[in-house]
């Protein structure tokens, strides 16, 4: 398990927003990283943008697209880590699709990420059972492959969480990414059958907007992640969206405690 996701879940509810690297630009994305930390975020997801994202909604399917239009390139996205990494030792994900690694190579993509000081790697759309090809590459380069569950996989629950690394991703709602008005599913529950498995961190994602929410799922669980309703943000203010989004952060935050 990599020390500073077990770290970023130390010190109470973990707050964990979600940005799409490149949107508007990696200048700005770079920005909002320190923006974030110091608004309270406990990890950070950072998305890699991909032509065909399955499991996101409108808001981050659009982020993709101005990212990738930008002439964003997963190099890049490593250079701008690689300046990141200069100023903060805040802990770090990478969400992104199996193509983006595959056609990187991933041999060539996870070592690259854990030199540079990335912590994790979240693949939405790999399932538990193909999850061994990236998993072993992952372990030994030190990268947690974070596993996500869903509320349809109770058998399943608990063979994942006996392998799961870093935090267990829970989604709280099905279908794809984007704000919900209500999360009706049963997260205490699919906590529970985690943590029977194994002492793991549980966030809950998917479909939470506002601070209610995000106290309501932490209080069930071990934090809240965010990422449709920032991304909103980025694509409403574009360069200008640093501190809309450092103040909705520091919100959700406050929320959690």
């Amino acid at each position: 398990m990599n020390k500073r996701i077990t770290e970023a879940f130390a010190h109470g509810k973990a707050f964990i927003p979600f940005i799409t690297c490149g949107d508007p630009s990696l200048e700005v994305t770079e920005q909002l990283v320190y923006a974030l930390e110091e608004a309270g975020a406990d990890l950070i997801e950072l998305g890699i943008p991909f032509s065909d994202p399955t499991a996101e909604g409108p808001v981050i399917q659009a982020a993709n697209v101005r990212a990738l239009s930008g002439g964003v390139t997963t190099d890049k996205i490593f250079e701008m880590v690689e300046k990141i990494r200069k100023r903060t030792a805040i802990p770090m994900v990478f969400m992104t699709y199996a193509n983006v690694v595959f056609s990187y190579g991933t041999e060539r993509f996870v070592k690259k990420a854990a030199d540079i000081g990335m912590d994790g790697l979240i693949l939405p759309d790999v399932p538990f059972e193909e999850k061994e090809e990236f998993d072993s590459v992952c372990r030994a380069h030190g990268l947690d492959l974070i596993s996500l569950i869903a509320p349809t996989s109770h058998e399943r629950i608990a063979r994942i969480a006996r392998e799961a690394e870093g935090f267990v991703y829970c989604v709280s709602s099905l279908g794809v990414t984007g704000m919900r008005s209500s999360i009706t599913t049963d997260i205490g529950a699919m906590v529970k059958l985690v943590k029977a498995e194994k002492d793991i961190p549980c966030a809950v994602g998917f479909g939470i907007s506002t601070p209610e929410q995000a106290k309501k799922m932490a209080d069930q669980s071990d934090g809240a992640i965010v990422g449709s309703a920032i991304v909103k943000l980025c694509g409403q203010y574009g360069k200008d969206c640093v501190p809309y989004v450092a103040a909705y952060v520091k919100e959700m935050k406050d929320a959690l405690w």
